[in-house]
Formats: C-alpha cells, structure tokens, sequence
C-alpha cells in the first residue's frame, strides 16, 4: 500500500493531473471537500465541492490546497484557478459551464500561484526519488548510460591516438621528401662544382646548362602539382619542390649564358616556396 502511495505522488510530481486530483482528494475528504482539475491553457483549474458553505471558507481552503500542491511540486505547473461550489451532479463538462456563468455556477473562485521549491528541496526531492526507486532499479538504469560514455570516451581516444599517429607518419613523409630533395641539391651542386673546373680553369657550359635545366623541370613539377594541392602534405611537398628549384638556379654561375635569369629565378622560386608553405599553414 505505501509503495502505491509513493507511485501515484511521484506521478502527481511528474504532472499527472489524475494523479493530483487522487492526493487531493485523499487529503481533503477528511475537511469533507472533494475535487477535480483540467489543466488548460497553462493553468490547473481545480474545482472544489462540498456540502455546506462552511466547508468551502476561502482562506483556510486556499492555504490547505496551496500546501499540498507546494508539497507535490507538480512539473510544469505554476498557477493554479481553486473554483468553489456546492456539490452537484456529476458534470463532465463542469469548467465550460464555469466559464459560461461564474457568478450562478461558484461561490467564489481564485487564482494562485505556487512556489517551486529551491535547488536543494529539488535536491533532497531527487535524491528520496532515486532511494524509493531501490538499488536493484536504480543500477540497470545507470549501467546503460554508463556504459555508453565509457565506450565514447575509449572511442574518442582511440580517434585522437590515431590521428597523432598518422600526422606523425605524413610529417616524417614529408621530410624524408625534403631530405631527398636537399640531398639532390648537394649531389647536383656538388657535380656541377666538379663539371665546371676543367685542368685549365675553365667552366664547361654542358653542366651549367644540366643545373639550369633540372631547376626548370622541378619548377615546372612544382607548379603543376601545386593547381590540383588540397592538403596540408600536398602543399608541403610543393614547397619544398619550389625551394629545390630555388637551390639550382643558385647553383648556376656567373659564366652561364643565363646566369641573368637564373638569378631572377632563384629569387621567384624562393618566393613560390614560402607561399606553399603558407597554404600548408592554413590547411
């Protein structure tokens, strides 16, 4: 009986009208007061009805009614219409004919306004709720949920090791790229040193041309690639390709027949490379 009890309260706290009208009614039958409530428009419009005027007194009514609505706490529920009358014939329809004629159908009618409990009363409430629940209804509904954050949260660090582990493999791409390239810079440069100098001193124009050239081939690579660049590692490789091209044309010397546009070159591809890289930065 005293779960019961605790049920139908704990649905009149949910906002149960039928629920409401159940605890009232338990609790006035003893001032010989009955009631019943439609909820509309935002409002919870009760009528009460008794046999005698006398069990009808406005003031003590209202203070009981406001007490043991404040003590349910109804969700979603803030004003209440307390409507008063003898007791008649059963009438379904009983708020539209308060509507229609208030002043032949009442003895009187007033509205009030309930004061919802402060964050420890819900607190104290939310806690006695969880306790009557028991722990054997309390734990299968927190294991779920529980359950379901856990994974989230394994998931969710699965996916930021995974993502470390695979920039961490795209940087090292990269720069064993950069590295290849650099070494080809040094392996070129170091050859057209040693083309350059023949026994006489003098510069073969065979391997200035082979500098100049491999510089316009990688330029030409680097700006092909960089029209259809999306990501962060495209970009870098274009970079990285426009510096390469940069180093060559340093590389050409002063006796190449084009030593004027080479030294424009490097300063144009030099220029390219810093703004591939800024496009890395921005991905």
């Amino acid at each position: 009986m005293t779960n019961q009890i605790d049920n139908i309260v704990r649905q009149a706290h949910e906002g149960s009208v039928a629920a409401i009208i159940q605890v009232l009614n338990d609790q006035l039958a003893q001032v010989g007061v009955r009631t019943r409530a439609v909820f509309a428009d935002g409002v919870l419009q009760l009528l009460c009805e008794a046999a005698k005027v006398e069990l009808l007194e406005q003031s003590n009514l209202v203070d009981r009614v406001r007490q043991i609505l404040e003590g349910i706490s109804p969700r979603n529920i803030c004003r209440v219409n307390i409507n008063c009358r003898l007791v008649r014939e059963h009438q379904l329809l009983w708020l539209e004919e308060v509507s229609r004629d208030p002043q032949n159908q009442l003895l009187w009618s007033q509205e009030i306004k309930l004061i919802k409990p402060n964050f420890w009363q819900r607190f104290v409430l939310a806690e006695k709720e969880r306790q009557e629940r028991g722990p054997k209804l309390a734990l299968p509904r927190m294991g779920a949920p529980r359950r379901f954050f856990m994974q989230e949260a394994q998931q969710f660090q699965r996916g930021i090791i995974g993502g470390i582990c695979i920039s961490v493999v795209l940087l090292a791409a990269v720069a064993a790229i950069y590295k290849g390239l650099n070494s080809q810079v040094a392996n070129s440069t170091s050859a057209t040193t040693q083309a350059v100098a023949s026994p006489a001193g003098e510069v073969t124009p065979r391997s200035n041309v082979d500098s100049f050239a491999q510089a316009v081939r990688l330029a030409q690579q680097a700006a092909t690639e960089g029209k259809t660049a999306q990501s962060r590692e495209d970009w870098l490789v274009v970079a990285a390709k426009w510096q390469q091209a940069s180093d060559l044309m340093a590389a050409v010397p002063g006796q190449h027949p084009r030593y004027t546009t080479a030294t424009n070159r490097t300063a144009l591809y030099r220029q390219n490379s810093e703004q591939a890289q800024q496009a890395a930065q921005n991905k």
